[in-house]
Parts: structure tokens; sequence; C-alpha cells
């Protein structure tokens, strides 16, 4: 619903220089003028662009990685099933920094920072509300990709959560689903962060380590897929 290229620059600028890597930051239609899933439409569409076009990119499409923060980390979750399921694109990783993967008001992350923390229940509610046509697209797996039943043969995973985020426990919760499922997955929270640190990673340490970890296993999952 929110946010920008320029809201994201920071975050891709560094992503590239630190995983010596092509960024891609797709520039998504925003709810409420364009509702779900016109966002998992987009962001699809724009995966399978890449790699189809990967040599006019120099990029190597043995190695497309998938990513985002917050809802656009649920957009990158979704366009792994997606791929997964059309068979194309062959994703070989993802990164999610606190993703959204399911709308559940109540879990114990939700209760203990809910309020004080920049985002809130509330926001999320309202932010939810103006994504979906009706609360129960709410449960479609393209929506809320920790329902999925079947949650195996997914692109290797790193997946951040902060200590003080309402989103903390579906994140990693997602991680677990994933593991479970049999793929490659490493989760790591953040003590003594909120919702949003990585966006910020211009002015927080914590969120520049987080692009730094990620950017590091990013490079390992290219360096197997280029030894194959």
């Amino acid at each position: 619903m929110v946010g920008d290229l320029e809201m994201v620059d920071a975050m891709c600028t560094m992503l590239t220089n630190r995983a010596g890597a092509v960024v891609v930051s797709v520039d998504y239609r925003l709810a409420p003028e364009h509702k779900f899933p016109a966002a998992v439409t987009d962001c699809y569409a724009a995966t399978r662009w890449v790699s189809e076009n990967a040599a006019e990119l120099g990029v190597d499409p043995r190695r497309i990685a998938v990513g985002g923060d917050s809802s656009g980390a649920n957009l990158a979750t979704v366009v792994t099933t997606m791929a997964r399921d059309e068979g194309a694109p062959n994703l070989s990783f993802q990164v999610l920094f606190y993703p959204v993967t399911n709308m559940d008001f109540e879990t114990a992350s939700y209760r203990s920072n809910g309020t004080d923390y920049y985002l809130t229940t509330e926001s999320m509610k309202w932010f939810w509300g103006h994504y979906l046509e009706s609360e129960d697209l709410g449960r479609d797996v393209r929506a809320s990709p920790l329902l999925m039943e079947d949650a195996s043969g997914l692109p290797s995973a790193f997946v951040v959560t902060a200590e003080f985020d309402p989103l903390r426990d579906e994140g990693e919760a997602y991680a677990k689903l994933l593991l479970e499922a049999g793929n490659d997955v490493a989760v790591k929270r953040y003590e003594g962060q909120i919702h949003g640190f990585v966006t910020l990673c211009g002015v927080m340490d914590k969120g520049k380590q987080a692009i730094e970890d990620a950017a590091a296993r990013m490079r390992q999952a290219f360096a197997a897929k280029a030894s194959l």
C-alpha cells in the first residue's frame, strides 16, 4: 500500500554492492487502487521477465534470487511458490526481511509488540483491509503463504526477523514451515530491533548488518549454483 522505489533504494543499493549482483527493484501496483492479487501478478511477471531477458541484463539465469521486506517479502514468498508450480523461472535463493506470511493478529509477537513499536496491530489490520477485497481472501495462500499445504521444492532462504516486531512470530513460523518441508533455510532474529530496521539501513547499524548477512548467504547460494 505504501512506499516506492526511492524508499528502498538504499537497501537495494547496499545489497547490490555487498552481494556483487544485479538487483532489479519492482515498482508493483499498490492497494487500495489495485487490490490483491495485482501486486502478486506484477511481481511474478517481473521475475519471469528478468529470467527471459537475462542476457540483456547481464544476469546468469541459473542464479536468480527474489527478496523483499515486510509486504515485499510476502510477495517474494509467493513468487517462489508460483515459480515452482509453473515450472519457471528457476529460482535459487530468497531473502525475506520480516515477512508478512499470515493474516493472524493473535500471535504472541502481536500481543507483545502490537503497540508502541512503529508497526502496530491496528495499522496491520488497516493494511490488510485495504489490500484484500474481502476478509476471506486472507486464507488464500497467495496472501497468507504460511497456510500452504506443500512447502517442498522451494529455493534456499534467509529469513530475518526483529525482536520487537508484531510480524516476528509469523516470519519464524514460515521459516519453520520451509525447513520442515526439506528446504535449506537460515533464520536470524535481530535482538532489540523493530519492524523496518533493514529499510533504515542508512542510519541503523543492525540494518546494515542484516544486509551484510543476507548478501553473504546470497553469494554462497550463487556460488553453489555456479559450480553445478
